[in-house]
């Protein structure tokens, strides 16, 4: 299944999934606490609202099943994302999540990749949310670029 050994090793139009989620009322739970999220609507039981924010753990769960050894030979990190909610998702949806590289590109000496996310309701193929993040492939100290 494994689409690169490494993180570093996805390429531009690799695609991801589609995998079948669930996401339980405990992770939404034990997400927001950890995110300090203490709205009614992420609390409420038994179904509580999804933050669109959980989107980040489909690019990890992404990241373990294609790249199994995971970051590569230089750390990864997380440049920014953004999310598009079309809908509210709440705990215990079946959902259908795919992804796709979008994007590989260099910016002053450091690569940067970009993966796009979808979570679609998986009985109707309703789409619920839309999430693109960039991540530095090849962070490393400008003393070490000039070696």
């Amino acid at each position: 299944m494994a689409t690169g050994r490494y993180t570093s090793d996805l390429e531009e139009g690799d695609r991801l999934g589609p995998v079948e989620v669930v996401i339980s009322p405990f992770q939404v739970r034990e997400y927001c606490h950890a995110n300090e999220m203490h709205q009614p609507c992420f609390q409420d039981d038994p179904n509580p609202i999804v933050p669109p924010s959980m989107a980040h753990l489909e690019k990890l769960r992404f990241y373990t099943l294609y790249c199994p050894e995971g970051c590569g030979p230089n750390a990864r990190v997380h440049y920014t994302f953004d999310v598009r909610w079309h809908g509210a998702l709440r705990a215990g949806t079946p959902l259908a999540v795919e992804g796709v590289v979008r994007s590989r590109s260099m910016k002053r000496g450091r690569e940067y990749m970009d993966v796009d996310i979808t979570m679609r309701e998986k009985a109707t193929g309703r789409l619920l949310v839309e999430y693109r993040d960039t991540v530095c492939l090849s962070y490393r100290e400008a003393a070490k670029d000039a070696a």
